[in-house]
């Protein structure tokens, strides 16, 4: 931990008390994370805490104390056999693996494992077409790509936030229209941008085509990955964790100006 502990403790009074929503739904989510990581060493799928989750162990020993969220990352062939893993693993479970296969109106690429027992609204509005809408944690998976590639995904898959902000689209219009987007671009687009990407020398790894966040990670600053302590419980994390953290934020052990924090989250509710 970079702050201190009283700094610390007086950040996590202000922004997520014990018993207030905020910390009821980080509570939710380290319950989520710690049977995500069973399932994981259990069938010996390698992931890491990423982004602001790995940012929260480094300088806080957890959440940040305002952080409504978790980023968890993969290797695409990793993500991909954990992606069937859960769809049993899940059956008998409060928790749903989400994906387009497993709710039609959810047309990101990367998948989120819900809780069945919450409901939440995010600000965005793009999860009024989702079935799914527990408090979820999200699962990133990456793979070699040039950027210049991966700015192409991004476009391709940049139409669905037209049909999203289309006042004109009902709900079943916007599934429709979303759902066709997916489909194109996974039967199609992608295929070749992977294609095109085994010609490339690129070591570093991007985000999945259509996910759309723009920064890579370096295999040498992951891999052989190490355990850091996050919320008490062990996880996954990068071999070098600060020169991942760097790459991301540069001075990453700073606080941000405190006042203009913003949250995904407008809304939960707990079953």
């Amino acid at each position: 931990m970079t702050i201190s502990t009283a700094e610390n403790s007086a950040l996590r009074e202000r922004f997520a008390p014990e018993g207030s929503l905020l910390r009821r739904q980080q509570q939710r989510m380290l319950e989520m994370m710690v049977w995500l990581d069973s399932v994981c060493r259990r069938h010996r799928i390698p992931y890491w805490l990423g982004s602001g989750t790995l940012l929260g162990a480094m300088r806080h020993g957890g959440f940040i104390p305002w952080d409504d969220d978790v980023d968890i990352e993969f290797r695409r062939e990793d993500y991909l056999k954990l992606i069937n893993i859960l769809q049993q693993e899940t059956a008998s479970t409060d928790y749903a693996i989400q994906t387009h296969e497993t709710d039609p109106g959810y047309f990101f690429t990367y998948a989120k494992l819900r809780d069945r027992r919450s409901v939440l609204t995010e600000q965005t509005g793009y999860d009024s077409i989702f079935d799914l809408r527990g408090i979820y944690l999200d699962l990133f998976p990456f793979e070699s790509m040039p950027a210049s590639l991966h700015w192409i995904s991004n476009r391709t898959f940049g139409r669905v936030y037209k049909v999203m902000k289309n006042p004109e689209y009902n709900r079943q219009q916007q599934v429709r229209r979303t759902s066709a987007i997916y489909r194109f671009n996974q039967r199609y687009i992608f295929p070749v941008l992977r294609a095109l990407s085994g010609l490339s020398s690129s070591r570093l790894l991007h985000y999945s085509p259509g996910i759309p966040f723009e920064s890579v990670r370096d295999p040498e600053e992951l891999f052989p990955l190490s355990n850091i302590i996050f919320e008490g419980h062990h996880f996954m994390a990068p071999r070098n964790p600060e020169a991942y953290l760097r790459r991301l934020y540069g001075d990453w052990q700073r606080l941000p100006d405190i006042d203009k924090i913003q949250t995904h989250t407008s809304a939960i509710t707990f079953k």
